[in-house]
């Protein structure tokens, strides 16, 4: 019996089959103690796995022409706790997942280096999603961007970027809520592709500095849907994209959420490991990257799973209540909502209905 098949008859024998009908991503989120004792676990993987000096990694680890070793690139910190070693299937691919032990910040190391990172993203992803994929991908565009009430839900003609476009999916969207919407990205294939079936809204091939009308800057909002886990600098790629933010302008934020008790519960074979990802956010990570690239507050938002949020789950009533409490006073759920604002004008303007963490 395989690993996973004997996890599932492990968890039947323990759970029984009243939770089949909860979706497996949430299933850690409803079953009685499952909490308690993930975060036990995982403070005890933390307690128990060695932290090692920087010179010690790296002799210790395996180079890749394309990858460099780094340090934490939230506060400096050097030393280096060996966390994960996630892989693909068949070990199509793998790479090492440390922690800091200054922080608590989750990244990859060895990591991309920057000069390499447009490789991964030159050739592929030319065909454009359709079908369930790409319904799915718009309903969770949507969940988001409610989430954060007045900010998003109407464009009114501002001004709107999104950062790693792909094929265009979300620009859709935005130019039907009505904002003026352009996007950027790195594959030909992806802009082409975007570019054939979006009306108003336009998508340009390379980075913002690249094309003028994105380097003027002026933007109301700025769009990150699962992008900022693939950016090897982050400190500096944040700060130039505060820099393109009018005053008032907020910048949202979609990613893996590294404080997940699905992390927790499943380690290395966590499905926020994917091939591309570099860096793995919380929300108690998070603010020190948004505090050190000029931001003034930042507010999260629940993720309790995208079938639940649209009711396509039919959850019995006391299921649901579990799952949302177990979110809200643990992890905040699989993915990371974030609502990062420019300037107290932004606070102002859109955070009347949110808990803004204030950044110093």
């Amino acid at each position: 019996m395989g690993a996973v098949s004997a996890k599932r008859t492990l968890s039947r024998v323990v759970y029984g089959s009243r939770y089949d009908r909860v979706p497996r991503g949430q299933r850690v989120y409803v079953r009685p103690g499952e909490r308690i004792a993930r975060e036990i676990q995982w403070r005890l993987r933390i307690r128990r796995t060695p932290v090692m000096r920087f010179q010690d990694y790296r002799e210790r680890t395996l180079l890749e022409e394309t990858e460099e070793f780094i340090t934490c690139q939230l506060c400096g910190e050097t030393r280096q706790q060996p966390m994960f070693q996630p892989a693909g299937d068949k070990r199509a691919w793998s790479y090492r997942v440390v922690r800091c032990p200054a922080c608590g910040f989750l990244y990859r190391n060895p990591n991309i280096r920057p000069d390499r990172l447009g490789d991964r993203y030159a050739t592929g992803h030319s065909g454009f999603p359709t079908g369930r994929y790409a319904a799915n991908r718009q309903r969770r565009y949507r969940l988001t961007m409610d989430a954060f009430g007045p900010a998003l839900s109407s464009g009114q003609g501002r001004r709107l970027l999104d950062f790693g476009c792909g094929t265009g999916l979300f620009l859709r969207l935005a130019e039907r809520r009505g904002f003026d919407a352009v996007g950027v990205d790195l594959s030909p294939g992806s802009v082409a592709a975007a570019n054939e079936r979006l009306t108003g809204a336009r998508a340009y091939l390379g980075s913002p500095q690249d094309v003028p009308r994105v380097a003027a800057g002026g933007f109301d909002v700025i769009t990150l849907w699962s992008v900022l886990a693939h950016l090897p600098r982050p400190i500096d790629d944040l700060g130039r994209l505060r820099a393109l933010l009018a005053p008032g302008g907020v910048l949202l934020v979609l990613t893996v959420n590294a404080a997940s008790l699905r992390l927790k519960a499943y380690g290395s074979g966590w499905n926020g490991f994917t091939r591309n990802q570099l860096m793995f956010y919380s929300a108690e990570t998070m603010p020190a990257l948004l505090r050190r690239t000029g931001f003034a507050g930042v507010a999260f938002t629940p993720f309790y799973g995208d079938t639940v949020e649209a009711s396509t789950t039919r959850l019995p009533e006391r299921l649901s209540r579990r799952l949302r409490r177990t979110v809200e006073i643990g992890d905040g759920g699989n993915m990371l909502r974030a609502l990062a604002f420019a300037d107290d004008e932004a606070v102002d303007r859109w955070g009347a209905n949110l808990q803004v963490h204030r950044l110093a």
